[in-house]
């Protein structure tokens, strides 16, 4: 039998890796310099953390996570997005007991039983940052700034930053009492998805992709425009902050996102190079979630994005990194006594961080040269029994085609890093 990935799953391959490590790299660096420290928490979780913090009504929750019992007979959910979680390690650890405000990111894969399509697969990869712990209107900032930074340093030119406020636990009630009662009006005119939602996650229906769904739901009322006083004041200040940033935005009235835990700030960032599936990143504030999940009330704010999208934007727009991961020298060895002089020395400059590659299969000379050419080699040192007694070879640089003469005994101090 010959086994294949799993539907929705994907091996990323040498040749390709190094464009997510370049990617990594990146998001490291920029996370390091907003001050935030990375947080891993295990890819599983008990059901409930999740169906408590996402909204059982979300599709999250009822269509797509991938939730099965353990021999404990306890209910385990691989992990569908990264936020509950890192709030489950905050409360758990006791971290705001450490620090008044915390700060962290994660990057990871997650896992949602959707539809494969492009850029959206069954196990995908996300990164994302959380800010636990104060209500500042400037952490809601900062994380549209980090992630925008990121993508900065990657060289992304396209996107768009939307935003919007879907209010909070006093404002919010009434307005979705005034949502429900106009769409009621028109329900005949929705989508069958949308009429589920109207009953179960009103304002979902806004953020409908349906072309039918968008043309019915064309005048209905906007959270934004039934802010309580704080919410207002909060969504002014995020306004504010942009402009001093001098950071390009629109304001979308129907961007509620698909969590239920958001209050206040919502914001997207999207790129037209992604076509219909056109979200890059996701985020905003929850202000009750640790509450929510059992620990001390403790406002916060975060943002998701996912990588192979991030990728997807960096091949159209020709910023892929090229693969330049070949060895930094590559030994042609000529015989056996060669090859072993070469396996040694190899060991030895490895052992110093240079990395070395030579020949295993026995090939001849010009297969070797060959073989140290495909790999990218940087340097080639052709070493059989004359260069082993006079202790000299010649060194050539792949990338010029000179050669010089190099001393064996030497090669180690050449190659420091």
């Amino acid at each position: 039998m010959k086994f294949k990935s799993v539907k929705g799953t994907k091996d990323i391959l040498p040749g390709e890796v190094e464009a997510w490590q370049h990617v990594e790299r990146v998001i490291h660096r920029v996370m390091r310099d907003f001050n935030y420290r990375e947080i891993r928490t295990p890819v599983f979780e008990t059901t409930a953390l999740f169906s408590r913090s996402i909204g059982e009504l979300t599709d999250i929750v009822s269509k797509e996570m991938y939730t099965f019992t353990d021999r404990s007979e306890e209910s385990i959910t691989l992990k569908p997005e990264g936020t509950a979680s890192v709030l489950r390690a905050y409360i758990q650890h006791n971290l705001g007991e450490q620090s008044q405000l915390v700060k962290v990111y994660y990057l990871g894969p997650m896992f949602r039983q959707e539809r494969p399509q492009a850029g959206r697969l069954r196990q995908f990869h996300q990164f994302g940052a959380e800010a636990i712990g104060s209500q500042s209107a400037l952490l809601d900032v900062e994380m549209m700034a980090l992630a925008l930074e990121i993508y900065r340093q990657l060289g992304i030119e396209q996107y768009e930053l939307n935003i919007n406020s879907v209010g909070c636990e006093k404002c919010r009630p009434k307005y979705k009492e005034l949502l429900v009662a106009e769409l009621t009006k028109l329900q005949d005119t929705l989508s069958p998805e949308s009429q589920t939602r109207l009953k179960q996650n009103p304002l979902r229906v806004l953020d409908s992709k349906d072309e039918n769904d968008k043309a019915a739901t064309k005048n209905a009322p906007l959270m934004k425009d039934y802010l309580c006083d704080e919410c207002s004041a909060h969504f002014t200040a995020v306004r504010q902050l942009l402009d001093t940033l001098g950071t390009k935005y629109s304001i979308d009235g129907r961007l509620v996102r698909g969590l239920d835990y958001y209050t206040k700030t919502a914001f997207e960032i999207t790129s037209t190079a992604l076509g219909s599936q056109d979200a890059l990143a996701g985020g905003g504030r929850y202000d009750l979630l640790v509450e929510e999940l059992g620990g001390k009330p403790a406002p916060g704010v975060g943002f998701a994005a996912g990588i192979e999208r991030l990728l997807m934007v960096l091949e159209k727009s020709g910023n892929t990194p090229k693969d330049e991961s070949g060895p930094v020298l590559f030994f042609v060895a000529l015989d056996d006594n060669s090859l072993q002089w070469a396996f040694a020395e190899a060991a030895t400059l490895r052992a110093k961080g240079i990395s070395v590659e030579l020949d295993y299969l026995g090939r001849s000379i010009k297969a070797q040269m060959r073989e140290a050419n495909r790999q990218h080699a940087r340097y080639v040192i052709v070493v059989g029994e004359n260069e082993l007694k006079s202790g000299k070879a010649k060194l050539k640089d792949m990338l010029s085609g000179t050669e010089t003469e190099i001393s064996l005994q030497q090669i180690q101090s050449s190659f420091q890093v």
